[in-house]
């Protein structure tokens, strides 16, 4: 449970980034009104505001199901309301039709790190890790592993090794040393949707590689929540029995389906233009870095989404501190929020970072803006590490 202090803490910093020029900013950054009035103000661009509220899936449900299937080439998909859940139901299945409960992933995908273990405890299944580098295994790691596995389950982007991706042919070539071991490919695309840029190719080209991909609805697309498993019929079929049984049959899903299918309207469109944007911003952030610090690392440079890390040799109180005090002091939010590095990452001990998001508010910042608030945040550095 969180302390007065630390609840303080945060109270401060949701303010002083509430009223500050950012280079993204997400719908949880509102308040509970005004999230509610814009849905409610919005939701008829998307779907008829008469049409009846779904019950256990249907309507507005169903809809946003068939459109992701069609956005990805996939023959069907399932909403859920987690990609937690999504993802130990796709390789639940896929254990029981390849009769091997193994399942290759790497060790900072969202699984291993952030899911408290649940692909073992809840789904029986057993991970193994054909690489520990910070970045997506190879064809060769793949090929060579000494042991069987049913499925191998790539991460696009590798989220906590700094949203690396692969390039188009190194990803075409671990698919296929996974195909030659006769295991199934599952691809937790949480963020897929911003990949097409770095590939050259649509989603459904990305996901076509794949026997099944998951996608997030809140990541990029800024959902309230939610996701949605794609694949064939017959395993989107089995899913939803699964879906059921892990507590995922929802009475009523119809704002989440909603806000869904606004961020494919409005979100999914630009996601080219941040992407692009992101590589001004990272080099305009090097430039900057460069000139008043040290050491830094901008990773990767440059981005292969529109989100990438940034590394400073401090700690992470004093870095969030900083943020904080330039976004008070100057009502520019440079950065939000820092951690310490953590192994496997590739970062050098007593390093911490931050992860930087360019969406739409970001389109406005000029190589010149990023600057100034570099230098702006450092001199706010340099007042608490003298």
């Amino acid at each position: 449970m969180a302390t007065t202090d630390e609840q303080e803490r945060r109270r401060r910093g949701l303010t002083a980034w509430r009223g500050s020029k950012v280079l993204a900013r997400t719908s949880a950054d509102r308040t509970v009104g005004e999230r509610l009035s814009a849905l409610a103000a919005d939701a008829s661009s998307v779907h008829d505001p008469d049409d009846w509220t779904d019950v256990y899936g249907g309507g507005v449900v169903a809809d946003l199901e068939r459109r992701v299937a069609g956005l990805l080439g996939m023959e069907a998909a399932a909403f859920f309301p987690t990609g937690t859940m999504a993802q130990q139901v796709a390789l639940r299945c896929w254990a029981g039709r390849t009769g091997d409960a193994t399942v290759a992933l790497h060790p900072l995908s969202h699984p291993e790190l952030h899911e408290n273990g649940a692909l073992g405890a809840v789904s029986g299944l057993r991970t193994v890790r054909p690489t520990s580098e910070p970045r997506l295994p190879d064809a060769d790691e793949v090929r060579g592993f000494p042991e069987p596995f049913g499925t191998l389950m790539l991460e696009l982007p590798l989220r906590d090794a700094g949203f690396v991706l692969p390039s188009w042919e190194e990803l075409t070539a671990v698919v296929e040393a996974a195909r030659e071991r006769d295991a199934v490919v599952h691809l937790d695309g949480a963020r897929l949707w911003e990949c097409g840029p770095h590939f050259g190719r649509e989603p459904a080209e990305i996901a076509a590689l794949a026997d099944s991909v998951y996608v997030s609805f809140y990541k990029s697309l800024d959902g309230l929540s939610g996701a949605a498993l794609a694949g064939p019929e017959t395993l989107v079929e089995e899913a939803r029995v699964w879906r059921h049984r892990y507590g995922g049959q929802v009475f009523q899903q119809f704002p989440t389906a909603l806000s869904a299918l606004l961020g494919l309207e409005r979100e999914l469109p630009r996601l080219p233009s941040y992407v692009a944007h992101a590589k001004v911003v990272a080099g305009a952030l090097a430039e900057g870095l460069a000139a008043a610090t040290p050491w830094f690392r901008v990773h990767p440079e440059p981005p292969h989404t529109h989100q990438f890390q940034v590394w400073l040799p401090y700690g992470a109180e004093v870095l969030d501190e900083a943020s904080v005090r330039q976004a008070e002091e100057t009502g520019v939010a440079l950065f939000r929020r820092w951690y310490p590095g953590a192994a496997g990452t590739g970062l050098p001990p007593g390093i911490s970072f931050t992860e930087v998001t360019v969406a739409a508010d970001g389109l406005e910042w000029t190589a010149r803006d990023v600057r100034e608030a570099v230098a702006g945040f450092v001199r706010c550095l340099g007042q608490l590490v003298r």
